[in-house]
């Protein structure tokens, strides 16, 4: 356990110093094929990546003529963040059998809030249209993302307006899986999140959690309780106010793991026995 402590903090450091480059060069790339940026828009961060596992893998997924995909949002505090940083998550959910699609959307200050939440609503829309293209199930998309990447994927599943825009709604989308996510974040304290998410008085309008009804789909939230940087009460309060309405959620926690620690843990050099992937894996086979 020390050791697996000793290299994901390790990890921690190469995240913050490299955007995952030097982690991306050791992760094998034979059991996948991808198709790189394709355009989900007109704009030069509206483009996407997809992933498709090469073999069938025994065990992995029922047997199928389409398989489940998934729509991963990396995170980067709204203000950062690149697709292709993310070939390691990609590896993960194709080595379950999984396509994974990882979309790139426009983020401060070309967009504030609700702004941003306008591209990755139209990469959902894409895959809806092209899943079975890759040989994806478009009744078997899942919305999966990490930190403020878990924050959009979970709001497209509890605000209506934002899908509507596209002609979808939430239950088009099999299930959520939130990691680290940030549901319940207010007040702000730093400047530059003050102005991302603008004036005070509309701040509301930001947070997951003002919008459970209790008819969300399924919903995977996973936290990390070391995580100094999104607070764990973002996940506990939101999994409570989803239960107390009657919804479908699970709540997955690690006691030793912190904020990029967990996203961390996909990441097959860090995998260890790969208990969060299989969580992950589970609930996407479950639903």
């Amino acid at each position: 356990m020390f050791l697996g402590s000793v290299i994901i903090s390790a990890l921690s450091l190469l995240v913050a110093c490299s955007p995952l480059k030097t982690l991306n060069a050791v992760i094998p790339d034979n059991d996948y094929m991808v198709t790189k940026d394709i355009a989900y828009g007109e704009l030069p961060r509206q483009k996407l990546d997809v992933y498709v596992p090469r073999m069938p893998k025994p065990n992995v997924v029922a047997t199928q003529d389409k398989r489940p995909v998934v729509v991963f949002f990396y995170g980067g505090r709204w203000e950062s963040g690149n697709r292709v940083d993310y070939k390691f998550v990609a590896e993960a959910l194709t080595s379950q059998g999984f396509i994974a699609i990882i979309p790139d959307y426009r983020i401060y200050p070309e967009v504030l809030f609700p702004g941003f939440m306008a591209d990755p609503a139209s990469a959902a829309k894409w895959a809806k249209q092209h899943a079975a293209e890759y040989g994806g199930d478009p009744q078997r998309i899942f919305l999966v993302g990490h930190s403020a990447g878990a924050h959009i994927a979970v709001m497209l599943s509890l605000n209506n307006e934002y899908l509507a825009v596209q002609g979808l709604k939430p239950a088009d989308f099999r299930g959520t899986i939130g990691m680290a996510g940030a549901y319940d974040f207010l007040p702000l304290k730093k400047e530059r999140m003050k102005i991302i998410f603008g004036p005070e008085q509309d701040r509301w309008k930001s947070q997951p959690i003002n919008f459970v009804t209790g008819s969300n789909s399924p919903m995977l939230l996973v936290v990390g309780k070391q995580d100094t940087l999104v607070w764990p009460k973002n996940t506990y309060n939101l999994a409570a106010k989803i239960k107390a309405a009657g919804g479908p959620v699970e709540v997955v926690e690690y006691p030793d793991l912190g904020h990029i620690d967990l996203i961390a843990k996909l990441a097959r050099p860090f995998r260890g026995d790969g208990e969060l992937l299989q969580a992950m894996a589970e609930f996407i086979r479950s639903h």
